[in-house]
């Protein structure tokens, strides 16, 4: 009798992730490498990375090392990979071929797969007849009875086939998941899927489940989309003879109006939010917060706390919804606990490796305690790493707007007033801005817009007091 493993037995715990290179890293990625990175850790197990590169048709050249570079950048270090070799090994399907073709062969030998001759012409065409009579689209089992002596006959003669799995009819197919209970399928609603391609690669879910029984994986944590291909896996388990590893299906991330986040959105992709500026360490708290709840209900709390408190029974079957509001307020939280120093640096490494626009070299760049006061201005008012280069421009580029007409006379005054101060500070510019709104009758914020081009930044006093005297009247007389 095949049968799972058990929650409580002690084992070698081994998890995986296995994206494939068919574009760049998904946030959905990171999501699941989280939950199978910490488990690993808290058991003192192994965190694997596999690439899944058989569908040849999507695949993306230099996708793998991007994969790689997204799991650096969260500091989820795998303990084998393609590029950390192990026992397991290959880590690449591509590279294990001749594996998977051995094990298609010893289900047809036992009966439990066929050889499938259909050219993809005749599948077509069977489809669209079920599509006109409103049947469910699956293989019409053309190939399934024929005799193995005869399809050995042409695979020898070099005609072009496929194997396929043979779903006994009439049973019920129970799939375990440790996240929703059991989940029942019956066999007559489930196709023949084909194993190895007519090109020799497998599909997945050939693949899947003989590299996570040669792997050894223990807890398989994927996404809910795989749940209705469980029982084709729970099949091929059983007709190997194989124990099975405990299933963990997520739920998928969802945009806030309750659909998939998908591909076809701009930020699922880690990319995007490197390049909006956003902390790993912050992304890894929020993600882990959408699928699981701290025990004592906190918000904010460090990977390695994560890590020790976290069970993988514990994740939850509800779609979480992706909320960047709130993702912005930890990132800002996070942002606010780094020291002056490690921000000033994540700020020049954000800017030099990401920005699209790079700031021009300063002064105020460039020397140390200068860039520090700045960001000492800023740290209480940012979100994201982008949003200080938004905030402070006053500081790193030159004025690129116009004046009105009627606020060049207001600069001016500023510059005569501004070039009286003997002792530059905030309090003695906040006296001219003072002076200016009443002489003028205006307000901060269209003074404000005069000084800087923006509606509104940093307090202006203190902004102009780093800045300093000489570069204030430079850049407003640049303006008049």
């Amino acid at each position: 009798m095949i049968v799972n493993l058990d929650l409580d037995k002690k084992i070698n715990v081994r998890t995986r992730v296995a994206p494939s290179p068919t574009g760049y890293p998904h946030i959905g990625t990171v999501y699941q490498s989280l939950f199978d990175y910490a488990f690993a850790k808290k058991n003192s197990g192994q965190f694997i990375v596999r690439i899944e590169d058989t569908d040849r048709k999507r695949f993306v050249e230099g996708a793998e090392e991007k994969i790689y570079e997204a799991l650096d950048w969260f500091n989820l270090e795998e303990d084998e990979s393609p590029r950390k070799d192990g026992l397991y090994g290959p880590y690449r399907q591509s590279e294990r071929l001749g594996i998977y073709k051995k094990y298609a062969e010893e289900l047809v030998g036992k009966g439990n797969a066929y050889y499938c001759f259909c050219l993809p012409q005749r599948l077509e065409e069977v489809r669209k007849i079920q599509q006109a009579e409103k049947k469910p689209l699956m293989y019409d089992k053309c190939c399934r009875n024929s005799s193995l002596l005869e399809a050995k006959k042409k695979v020898e003669q070099g005609e072009s086939y496929t194997i396929r799995l043979k779903v006994p009819e009439n049973q019920k197919i129970i799939v375990k998941d440790e996240i929703r209970g059991e989940i029942e399928f019956e066999s007559n609603l489930i196709d023949d899927q084909v194993l190895i391609k007519s090109d020799g690669f497998p599909t997945y879910h050939l693949a899947v489940v003989v590299d996570d029984h040669l792997m050894e994986i223990t807890h398989l944590v994927r996404a809910e989309e795989w749940i209705s291909s469980s029982p084709k896996h729970i099949l091929l388990y059983d007709f190997f003879g194989w124990e099975k590893p405990l299933f963990f299906h997520t739920a998928d991330l969802r945009n806030p109006d309750k659909s998939k986040l998908s591909k076809r959105h701009g930020h699922t992709n880690v990319a995007w939010y490197q390049e909006e500026g956003y902390l790993p360490e912050a992304i890894l708290n929020y993600l882990a917060h959408l699928g699981w709840s701290h025990p004592k209900e906190e918000e904010v709390f460090s990977l390695e706390e994560f890590i020790e408190l976290f069970e993988l029974k514990d994740l939850s079957p509800v779609g979480p919804i992706f909320d960047f509001d709130k993702l912005n307020w930890m990132n800002g939280i996070y942002i606010r606990q780094l020291t002056v120093k490690e921000l000033s640096k994540r700020l020049k490494e954000y800017n030099h490796n990401l920005l699209k626009h790079p700031i021009e070299k300063n002064k105020d760049y460039e020397d140390e305690d200068i860039f520090e006061r700045i960001v000492i201005l800023s740290q209480s008012r940012i979100s994201t790493l982008k949003d200080f280069f938004t905030l402070a421009q006053v500081f790193f580029e030159n004025p690129k707007y116009i004046l009105e007409d009627d606020k060049r006379s207001v600069a001016k005054a500023l510059i005569t007033q501004l070039k009286e101060i003997k002792d530059w500070n905030k309090d003695n510019i906040f006296l001219v801005f003072k002076n200016i709104m009443q002489d003028y009758k205006i307000r901060m914020p269209v003074l404000y817009g005069i000084v800087t081009g923006q509606e509104k930044g940093l307090p202006l006093p203190e902004t102009l007091e780093i800045l300093g005297k000489e570069e204030t009247v430079k850049c407003l007389k640049s303006l008049v």
